[in-house]
């Protein structure tokens, strides 16, 4: 073992044991240091034993133990548990220094933590980490952002750990300055929330609609998982369709259909409508979630509502290609959002986001894993300016060559009374996006009437704002100009 460590850990939860070991077996020398000195006892003398891993029973102790410029990952509960551990070892640390936040940080706290350790000398890196108990331990994709004269120190690192693809490259690059790690992660674990809801909604047409069982529904998922869907969420939902209980039933079909939630689908929702970008199907997922929770409501309702009992007559087989098509659209028109909302963000604060190396970030270790991501990475390198990832040839054909299936999945699932609000959501967007003319000159007009807001012409130019008296009691004075 080294006399000083590469780097040190704060935290001995799951995640951080794992990023401890998964440094360790690629030839770093790692101090853990957890508050329980118990946690580090434990962890020293049985996971972690013989080792290039050396325990650490305080701030000062953990501080001591690492070569210079140090470097410190933080593994805490995010918000006010980082802000404190941050406070704790600036009296320790010296110009240069190196605190990492790797866990589930809003971005926002990443813009403020980057600035203000700058101020101290010291630098921040705000760093997503993706892959969960698995992926820490054996490469996880990570999203590194902060101070970025602080990324070749921690380069080597970062990419010896991060998962690899076929070509042998790293799920790891810089992302770009202040929060901008932490953003990315937000808006992939929002992608997370959107393809998991599109699963549970293709799972409920199979079931209450086609009466298929849980082993049919597992054949399915098998299947899409070997062509365009391939991707980890579809793999661990054909898993799961086919793990039985003690009894030897399905077990997905006894557990509570309540879903939790951290936060960051929510954190998602919330800037899209701050940067007015419409991120329609991730919002559907973190509402569906909401629903969910609403279980005791929902039974009481069940009980008083009441819908067509879904009854489908036809082709299933027809109607489970048109399911795989509805998801496979919808995935895309949920990247594409996603997209969007890093492009506004960047112009936003000012970061130089390589879009398509996220693409490659995603592609091995994290949760979104899936075979298209590649796809991504052609787009923005046909054309790193395009608008929409959906104006992009591949995509355009692809999702064009599905919606005559979307539009029969769609129409079946609302006859049958099945709820489907991602996968409609999509389909409501793509609608949307494709309609040179929508009915917004109404609500202009509307928004003029009764607050003289204004509105612009087609026949004038741009930026020209005009008012009518509609009543002709209103007066020809204007309220002001609107944002678009």
């Amino acid at each position: 073992m080294k006399e000083l460590s590469d780097i040190g850990l704060v935290g001995l939860a799951v995640m951080g044991e794992n990023l401890i070991l998964n440094m360790a077996s690629k030839g770093f020398t790692v101090t853990a240091y957890n508050r329980s000195a118990d946690k580090v006892e434990k962890f020293i003398s049985g996971r972690a034993k013989g080792q290039s891993i050396r325990g650490a029973f305080s701030i000062e102790e953990l501080v001591s133990s690492l070569a210079k410029p140090r470097k410190i990952m933080l593994m805490v509960k995010a918000g006010q548990a980082v802000d404190d551990m941050i406070e704790q070892l600036i009296p320790l640390l010296e110009t240069g220094d190196i605190i990492i936040d790797g866990g589930n940080t809003h971005y926002p706290d990443s813009n403020r933590r980057t600035a203000y350790l700058r101020e101290k000398g010291l630098h921040y890196i705000g760093t997503g980490v993706s892959g969960g108990e698995e992926g820490a331990l054996t490469g996880p994709s990570i999203m590194p952002g902060g101070a970025k004269e602080a990324w070749p120190f921690v380069k080597d690192i970062f990419q010896g750990i991060s998962a690899k693809v076929a070509d042998g490259s790293p799920c790891c690059d810089w992302v770009g300055d202040d929060g901008a790690g932490h953003f990315v992660k937000m808006v992939h674990n929002g992608i997370e929330y959107g393809d998991m809801q599109l699963l549970c909604e293709a799972y409920q047409i199979m079931k209450d609609m086609l009466g298929m069982t849980a082993d049919e529904i597992h054949e399915v998922f098998a299947e899409w998982n070997k062509g365009e869907l391939d991707s980890y969420l579809v793999e661990i939902s054909r898993d799961i369709m086919a793990y039985k209980d003690e009894d030897g039933e399905p077990l997905v079909e006894k557990i509570l259909d309540t879903a939790g939630q951290k936060g960051t689908g929510k954190w998602t929702g919330v800037i899209a409508l701050d940067l007015g970008i419409p991120l329609t199907l991730i919002g559907e997922a973190v509402f569906a979630r909401c629903l969910s929770a609403q279980k005791a409501d929902r039974v009481a309702a069940s009980k008083i509502l009441s819908g067509p009992t879904p009854a489908f007559e036809g082709d299933r087989a027809q109607l489970i290609e048109d399911l795989r098509q509805a998801v496979l659209a919808s995935k895309i028109v949920s990247y594409a959002q996603g997209y969007e909302l890093m492009r506004e963000a960047a112009k936003e604060y000012s970061w130089e986001l390589n879009y398509g190396g996220i693409a490659m970030m995603w592609r091995g270790g994290c949760i979104i894993r899936s075979s298209f991501l590649s796809k991504i990475k052609d787009a923005f390198d046909n054309n790193p300016s395009i608008a929409n990832l959906l104006v992009d040839s591949y995509f355009a054909e692809t999702v064009q060559g599905a919606q005559a299936g979307w539009r029969r999945v769609m129409a079946a699932a609302i006859t049958n009374g099945v709820p489907a609000p991602c996968l409609t959501s999509a389909l409501n967007y793509f609608d949307g996006y494709r309609t040179a003319r929508l009915p917004a000159n109404l609500l202009q007009a509307q928004r003029d009437y009764f607050g003289a807001h204004t509105y612009e012409r087609l026949d004038k130019p741009r930026g020209e704002f005009f008012h009518t008296n509609w009543t002709g009691r209103g007066g020809d004075t204007a309220s002001s100009t609107y944002n678009v």
